[in-house]
């Protein structure tokens, strides 16, 4: 059997202690995040579109099977 190894913490800190919060590295977002998720929006829906008509597609060859 292998050895089993403890893995490495990425934040930076020891496991067992916690980060100090004055430090200013907490997870906050900025007041001036925006994100522009237009794209997604998108293709989700290309993604809707193509489905409905691959799923039409599918069955209108049902009915000459």
């Amino acid at each position: 059997m292998s050895k089993k190894r403890k893995r490495k913490n990425r934040s930076g800190s020891p496991s067992g202690q916690a980060t100090p919060s004055g430090s200013g590295a907490s997870a906050r977002i900025p007041d001036n995040f925006d994100p522009d998720y237009t794209y997604v929006v998108k293709d989700l829906r290309t993604i809707g579109i193509l489905a409905a008509i691959f799923l039409t597609i599918l069955i209108i060859i049902s009915f000459f099977i």
